[in-house]
């Protein structure tokens, strides 16, 4: 096909005045794809993301809640709230589809719910410490996970600059201080 000078094509190619290049029109859209907002075209997505040094797909939700989590495990009020909504809407869900149970649970052993250790083992911010201490240690020795322990110096604004004995006592109670990563100033 030969163009005329001016950029027009040729006559016998051109719609004729009033005549749709399309006669059928625009498809419809089908109604799932009415029905659903960009949010929810959001959250079906998933997202590579690296957790100890291991990649793996989640999806958006997911990684919304984790974030809220974390926020929530900071201190942050609002993130706080929304987690204690997540939690309250999985019982509700898990309640739904339990099955009624012949006997009650028992514990087995005591729990202290004013115990800090036992609070930072369920939540996962903390471990047990694997080094053995001797016969005559009796403390449980926990060592803070590396997310809780970032957390933590990313909420320090301003003030005084970390002094070496704090950061090595933040070392020595922290699981892998090797992935921290220190605020400006700080001398490792």
């Amino acid at each position: 096909m030969t163009r005329k000078a001016g950029g027009r094509p040729p006559k016998h190619t051109q719609f004729k005045k009033g005549q749709s290049g399309n006669p059928k029109g625009r498809p419809k859209k089908s109604t799932e794809e009415r029905d659903r907002s960009a949010f929810d075209i959001l959250v079906d997505k998933t997202l590579t993301i690296t957790k100890n040094g291991m990649t793996q797909e989640v999806s958006v939700e997911e990684a919304l809640e984790h974030k809220t989590y974390q926020a929530a495990i900071a201190g942050n009020r609002a993130a706080r709230r929304e987690v204690l909504r997540m939690i309250s809407k999985r019982e509700q869900a898990l309640a739904k589809r339990a099955k009624p149970r012949a006997r009650p649970i028992e514990l087995k052993g005591e729990m202290d719910p004013d115990n800090a250790n036992e609070a930072l083992l369920l939540l996962g911010i903390a471990v047990k410490d694997p080094q053995d201490f001797g016969p005559n240690d009796t403390y449980d020795r926990l060592k803070l996970e590396p997310w809780a322990v970032q957390a933590a110096l990313s909420r320090r604004r301003g003030g005084a600059k970390l002094t070496a004995k704090e950061v090595s006592e933040i070392k020595r109670c922290t699981r892998e201080p090797e992935h921290l990563k220190w605020p400006r100033g700080t001398e490792e």
